[in-house]
Order: structure tokens, then C-alpha cells, then sequence
């Protein structure tokens, strides 16, 4: 298996409700069958009903909310871009989480739900500078 991820599909309680979130955050998207794509980086983040994503992976649909061990990231530039992040998604209708602060590693971070529950971390770390379209690179955090 090559290491790297290609796509990422949240599952999700109501399609409508999912895609108008990240639209209020400036994500556009193309819906397709029930299902909403957005182009994210080198990556696809995916919208598909909770209960058809639990059947495809071959799983029992559980309860929806609640922590399911996964958090997604989103590197900005500066700890004010953090700051104003969080703002909208709570105008957006997310849940902030933790209010942005020093973490216990040392870089300014915050974090929210999303309407179905999926966490997010919103992070300024300068040790993991993000190139001008956005990625990254990890460091040697053996040389550190």
C-alpha cells in the first residue's frame, strides 16, 4: 500500500444540511447522486449519507455524534487566521469544541464539530509551514 490518502468521506445525517456547512465556509463542491465531492489539496473530502457509507464499508450504521477516534486538521498561516476560522464556523452553525489556545506541544489551536460531529482541529504551527497551495511537508522530527 502507497502512503497516502486519496479521499475522505464523512458520513453524514443530512446531506443538505453537510454541504450548506462547508459552502458557509467557502468549500465548493459538486453534488452528484446523493453524494457531494469537494476537491480539498491533492485530496477529495467527500459528503454521503451516514447509513449508505456504514453499508459500503460493510458495517452496522451506529449512533451518529459522539467522538469516533478520527479528527481532521486544517493548517492556516497565523494564529489570528485561527481565530477568524472558528468565528465562522460557529456563524456556520459548527460547534467550537476547544476555544483556540497554546497547546501543551507549543503552537495555537483550537478545535469545532461539525453539524454531524465530526471533529476538526484548526491549527497555526510554524513548525509545519504550509506551502503556497497549502501542503505540506512534515519535518525530520528526529533532527528537531
Amino acid at each position: 500500500m502507497e502512503q497516502r490518502i486519496t479521499l475522505v468521506t464523512l458520513g453524514v445525517s443530512d446531506l443538505a444540511r453537510a454541504k450548506g456547512f462547508y459552502e458557509a465556509l467557502g468549500w465548493r463542491g459538486q453534488e452528484v447522486e446523493e453524494t457531494v465531492f469537494f476537491q480539498a489539496g491533492g485530496l477529495g473530502l467527500i459528503l454521503w449519507g451516514r447509513d449508505k457509507l456504514a453499508k459500503d464499508c460493510g458495517l452496522e450504521p451506529g449512533p451518529a455524534g459522539g467522538f469516533g477516534g478520527i479528527a481532521l486538521a486544517h493548517n492556516v498561516r497565523s494564529d489570528a487566521e485561527v481565530d477568524a476560522l472558528l468565528a465562522a464556523v460557529e456563524q456556520a452553525g459548527g460547534t467550537i469544541t476547544k476555544r483556540a489556545t497554546i497547546n501543551a506541544i507549543g503552537f495555537y489551536s483550537g478545535a469545532f464539530v461539525d453539524p454531524d460531529g465530526h471533529a476538526w482541529e484548526i491549527a497555526h504551527n510554524p513548525g509545519i509551514p504550509l506551502a503556497d497551495d497549502g501542503s505540506i511537508t512534515l519535518p525530520d522530527f528526529g533532527s528537531l
